[in-house]
């Protein structure tokens, strides 16, 4: 059995591959996916949860993540998100790798956005905005410009600070980085606008959206977050990773399709656009927008191919 370390997921998971990987993994599908969320509430109010995270290919491989998230780690110095994934033979059942929940995370997550970004963003894109100054932010930039040819960047964050370091952190070849300051100017600049906060008002307004655009929500994981306003809803075309996850928990799908303002039947998922069972951008001067909303499978697939990397495969 492998042990993975978050240097070597890192070091074996470009980013191209990896998007064809989950492509693959779409193409393929899951016999079954689920989200198991146990809490330990705190005297504080706060709460401890471990989430686990199965998928199964059946008679390929199954295997699930292990999420610790822990808010009172930070007082203590310590991440409040940590975690491991083990990955199992689908024949016999054995355990073939235990790795590095945190990074597999990061790696995937980008991949996903950046998967969905083949179908939905202009060829030509070259202008990106990432909201959001955390770990996943710089995966984000760098997963989105190894599909389209971006050769700008800007950071914008609450704290104007963490926007400047990462801007200034951001090794990416040929491509201009910097922060940026006023949020909506940002977003009308944008050919690309990934999001990957913790709001829970929205930050993105719709009638700043301009023809052409593609939004790419990935932060607002809960039904009470919410990264783009009902504006910036309604107004582009709408995709998703999953429904089980994005349609079922996420926000800024969740509560508009509640209040009515979107249709369901009008929304698409990766499964679909990896089939080829439904279109993806139809036109220059249309706007779409992605949720994702992650999930065990995703991570499955990402260590399907972490695993035939790591054996040459």
């Amino acid at each position: 059995m492998h042990v993975i370390s978050a240097e070597q997921v890192h070091a074996l998971l470009d980013y191209p591959p990896l998007v064809e990987a989950l492509r693959d993994l779409f193409r393929r599908g899951v016999d079954e996916a689920r989200a198991i969320h146990l809490t330990e509430k705190l005297p504080d109010g706060r709460e401890n949860i471990w989430l686990l995270l199965p998928a199964w290919q059946h008679g390929r491989h199954q295997g699930v993540k292990l999420v610790s998230v822990f808010p009172g780690n930070e007082a203590k110095g310590l991440l409040s998100v940590v975690g491991v994934y083990v990955l199992f033979d689908g024949a016999n059942g054995y355990p073939l790798a235990v790795i590095d929940g945190a990074a597999l995370t990061l790696r995937k997550t980008a991949a996903n956005s950046a998967l969905a970004a083949t179908y939905l963003a202009r060829k030509d894109a070259g202008k990106l905005l990432m909201l959001g100054a955390g770990q996943l932010a710089p995966h984000l930039a760098m997963a989105h410009c190894a599909v389209r040819p971006i050769r700008e960047v800007r950071v914008w964050n609450r704290n104007a600070a963490k926007a400047q370091q990462m801007a200034a952190a951001l090794q990416l070849p040929d491509v201009r980085v910097e922060a940026a300051g006023d949020l909506e100017s940002a977003v009308r600049w944008a050919d690309v606008i990934s999001a990957a906060t913790m709001a829970k008002e929205p930050l993105i307004k719709g009638a700043w959206l301009r023809p052409g655009q593609h939004l790419d929500l990935v932060g607002g994981f809960r039904p009470d977050m919410r990264e783009a306003d009902d504006e910036a809803v309604k107004r582009p075309r709408i995709f998703i990773d999953a429904w089980f996850t994005a349609g079922a928990h996420c926000g800024d799908i969740c509560k508009p399709l509640e209040a009515g303002l979107i249709a369901k039947d009008a929304i698409t998922d990766t499964f679909q656009l990896a089939l080829g069972e439904k279109p993806g951008r139809q036109s220059d001067n249309e706007i779409t927008l992605f949720k994702s909303g992650g999930g065990g499978h995703e991570d499955l697939g990402t260590a399907q191919h972490l695993l035939a990397k790591l054996e040459g495969r």
